[in-house]
């Protein structure tokens, strides 16, 4: 199998970045292959089953794929018109059932379509293999017959999920899925995989759970393996970094609120996906009209604004307003009409040829400013700064078990999902305040449901760190100020610029993973390797270098954790992590190896965030990847699904 497209981070070429990679597989190798020979200039039917569409909607826009002869897509499923004269592209799941249904399609005398050039999504059986070669008509009417090893869904241009929406409530789940990526993306990685904690405790009894990252990385490298030897010019040594991880490296992120403007979106809005339901005046004077809008990659004030601090977001989209209507002639107009001065004819004239541009611009900024309206209404009628500030501090270390019993005695009119988030983000840290009776006091203190307060006992289902359950086994009180830092999350960013806006001091934890990862500081102990790297590989580290991760420098990370909404205000500053991709083509050689991160359980959009932001302080891109992208309401109720109920290794499936 040819990957020439994907060929980027070693070798010459434009940079790309996962996603234009994953675009180029399927607009390229998949589709543009089939232009041959009396097929060249043919157009062709796309069939695909519902994972397939996923995958290419998630990559590809329609005129893309017209534009590569493509003049009707169908679902394998459905019902279809025979179209004996055209040639048809299936790209599908390499499933039984799908498998029938192309021979169905192909064979007998009246075949649906001309030649079918099929393109599975993920390696086939050969069992499978066996049954299409059985049907010898069939064979004849196979123009190709491929693995793409491509079956996962490119959320962003740096992010992509294998939709297991049910793999944290299993705590394991079928992610052979999970493997593609490196297969797709012609890469030889490092696996690292989070150690079991019984390897690095004795005392500590063996779960399934602990056992998922190890699990999955040897699946992972067994793959490699086999691709190594399989697949053409796959490479022979290794070409970027893998790190395989749960949702036991950190409770608090999926729960915690996130100040950006992408996760206010998500967590307040109630959006379906990407889809904002606008209300549009009418054009005939009726009520308010329904229009969906995605918040994509192709809206330029949204690439600018999704990362940037909701209060940070409300000011830049202000002045952009202000902007717009000291410059744009037709605004003025606009602008200055309302103020009761009648419009010349000569007004009216600029204002007809200013208009379309006027019309489009102001689209994009009103729906911005609806939006960001919206969300700050929220937030002071929900009164969420005092719900965050407080969850900042628990993390931090600077509150307890008395700032939070005071806020749930006087705040009596906070809502029952910021006590419930409060109270998950308090039994990450202090597991064993919900020992005994406990937990059921603070439930009614926080009139909880049963249903919520098994949300809150299940966070410790998720096992925290070693150094969490370190500190939350110390011998002192919580009454002692002095001794509150014990129980901190986080360290605090000592030596770093004060930030910019309230409420961004949290960071989640794959921040400090992935700059050590990337620095050669990981601890090997409590991160292994699959393929024990040579010390000449860029992002490995001597012995010496790992014993200093154990106690790095005060000033060491913390100095350079400056936060994304403290940039300067450009919407193409140059140190935007799109930014940087964007201008990586010119000056490739400058980006270093990418760093794969797949956590197992569901993503946030905070580790999302930072994977942005790290691309931009490491020059090396950082892919996130997921069995899930989950909202603090979507995680929280995963959670309350997850039973204590212990699985046997053998169930295990990866």
């Amino acid at each position: 199998m040819s990957m020439s497209d994907s060929d980027t981070s070693s070798q010459g070429g434009d940079y790309k970045n996962f996603k234009q990679i994953s675009r180029d597989r399927l607009l390229h190798e998949m589709l543009r292959s089939t232009k041959t020979g009396d097929s060249k200039s043919t157009w062709k039917v796309l069939i695909m089953d519902k994972v397939t569409i996923k995958i290419m909607s998630y990559s590809c826009k329609m005129a893309e794929i017209t534009e590569e002869g493509v003049s009707l897509v169908e679902d394998i499923y459905r019902r279809r018109q025979p179209l004996p004269t055209m040639d048809a592209i299936y790209f599908i799941q390499p499933t039984k059932e799908n498998v029938i249904i192309l021979l169905s399609d192909m064979s007998g005398r009246a075949p649906l379509y001309k030649k079918a050039f099929v393109f599975f999504s993920s390696p086939i059986s050969k069992e499978l293999v066996n049954y299409i070669k059985k049907d010898t008509t069939v064979l004849t009417r196979i123009g190709a017959l491929r693995e793409m090893n491509l079956e996962y869904f490119a959320i962003d241009s740096q992010g992509f999920i294998t939709d297991n929406e049910r793999a944290l409530e299993e705590l394991f789940g079928d992610e052979e899925s999970s493997r593609k990526g490196d297969a797709c993306l012609n890469e030889l990685p490092f696996v690292r995989y989070r150690a079991a904690k019984s390897s690095l405790d004795a005392n500590t009894m063996t779960t399934f759970r602990d056992l998922v990252p190890t699990k999955l990385a040897a699946g992972v490298w067994n793959c490699l393996v086999k691709y190594k030897s399989t697949i053409p010019n796959f490479p022979q040594t290794e070409t970027c970094e893998l790190l395989i991880v749960d949702r036991s490296i950190d409770q608090i992120a999926p729960v915690i609120h996130e100040w950006t403007y992408d996760a206010m979106c998500h967590d307040l809005l109630g959006m379906d996906g990407n889809k904002y339901v606008q209300e549009v005046p009418s054009k005939t004077g009726g009520p308010p009209e329904k229009k969906e809008v995605l918040l994509e990659d192709h809206d330029p004030i949204w690439l600018e604004l999704r990362h940037a601090h909701i209060a940070d977001a409300s000011e830049r989209l202000h002045e952009k307003m202000t902007n717009f209507l000291s410059k744009n002639k037709a605004a003025q107009i606009h602008h200055n009409s309302r103020d009761g001065g009648e419009l010349s004819t000569r007004d009216l004239q600029k204002m007809v040829q200013a208009l379309p541009q006027y019309s489009e611009q102001i689209d994009k900024l009103s729906l911005h400013v609806e939006i960001a309206g919206k969300i700050n209404k929220i937030i002071r009628d929900l009164g969420l700064k005092d719900v965050g500030q407080l969850e900042q501090d628990l993390v931090f270390g600077d509150a307890g078990t008395k700032e939070l019993i005071n806020f749930l005695r006087t705040k009596q009119d906070a809502t029952r999902e910021s006590k419930l988030r409060l109270l998950m983000i308090y039994a990450a840290i202090y597991s064993d305040k919900f020992e005994g009776d406990k937990g059921l006091k603070l439930m009614q203190l926080a009139q909880l449901t049963p249903e919520d307060m098994n949300a809150v006992n299940n966070m410790r289902l998720l096992e925290g760190s070693s150094d969490a359950k370190k500190t939350s086994s110390s011998p002192f009180s919580l009454k002692f100020d002095v001794h509150k830092k014990k129980h901190a999350a986080r360290k605090d960013r000592s030596g770093e610029e004060e930030t910019t806006w309230q409420l961004s001091r949290f960071y989640p934890m794959i921040e400090e993973l992935i700059e050590k990862l990337s620095k050669g500081e990981l601890a090997k102990n409590e991160y292994p390797c699959m393929n024990d790297p040579s010390p000449t590989f860029h992002g490995t580290s001597n012995p010496a270098s790992i014993r200093s991760s154990q106690a790095p420098p005060v000033h060491s990370m913390r100095q350079r954790r400056t936060p994304t909404w403290a940039r300067p205000r450009n919407s193409d500053d140059g140190y935007s992590s799109d930014s940087i991709l964007r201008h990586a083509s010119s000056d490739f050689k400058k980006m270093g190896q990418r760093i794969f991160v797949f956590i197992i359980g569901g993503a946030t959009r905070s580790e999302l965030r930072v994977c942005h932001k790290l691309t931009t302080r490491l020059k090396r891109e950082i892919v996130l990847g997921s069995s899930s992208l989950d909202d603090p309401p979507q995680f929280i109720t995963k959670l309350k699904l997850l039973t204590a109920h212990e699985l046997s290794l053998d169930d295990l499936q990866i």
